[in-house]
């Protein structure tokens, strides 16, 4: 995101929510509402850089409530590869896919979200069934690379590395920066959360014409 935003040139200021709520997207839109709650206030625009993500319509429906678009998607891979992550299902079902986010944060999201640094006997459980291993690659770095071998010989899964760059993540994004100063875009905070909580989250220390 910092490196699409750079290129662009984009007034933005980027918060994120916790990396560890990929493991368990139940908790993404709450997560999401309480980093909004905090925002809006502040900010004139919003978007939100999440796909679908696997939260069953629950971040859509926050989203609405709150007037706050989201770049197009049902998960990240979709958004890198595009139709390329079709064919690669399709290929082989038993594809555990990997982005440069999740080879940098293997340890703390995939295995200690999974629980895996305190149960090591449930890898079979988890990644039994996995037939390969499929890095999409949006950076090209060789220390990247090194981790993505490494986790691939640890689960003890063929590689195979694509080169997707940004794909449609930056596409889509820079569609929905061209209109988000638009009147129907105008963010609004209902009375009451609709996941009733209004926990703190880190305090904004800049103002700026749009959040993502």
């Amino acid at each position: 995101m910092i490196a699409i935003s750079e290129n662009h040139g984009w007034d933005v200021a980027l918060f994120g929510i916790a990396a560890p709520l990929h493991m368990r997207p139940e908790g993404i839109a709450p997560a999401v509402e309480r980093r909004l709650r905090e925002l809006l206030p502040r900010f004139e625009r919003a978007i939100v850089v999440y796909a679908e993500c696997g939260t069953r319509g629950r971040l859509d429906e926050l989203l609405h409530c709150y007037n706050v678009p989201r770049i197009a998607g049902p998960h990240c891979y979709e958004l890198y590869a595009g139709r390329e992550y079709e064919q690669l299902v399709e290929q082989e079902p038993g594809t555990f896919f990997l982005t440069d986010f999740l080879v940098r944060g293997f340890r703390g999201t995939i295995k200690k979200g999974l629980g895996l640094d305190r149960f090591p006997e449930l890898q079979e459980v988890y990644f039994g069934n996995y037939r390969r291993l499929v890095y999409l690659v949006q950076q090209q770095e060789p220390d990247l690379l090194a981790r993505a071998q490494a986790i691939a010989a640890e689960l003890g899964l063929p590689l195979e590395v694509r080169y997707t760059g940004l794909g449609l993540l930056q596409a889509r994004l820079a569609d929905l920066m061209a209109v988000i100063h638009e009147p129907r875009y105008a963010p609004v905070v209902p009375v009451e959360p609709l996941f009733g909580s209004t926990a703190q989250v880190p305090p904004i220390r800049r103002r700026l014409r749009s959040a993502i």
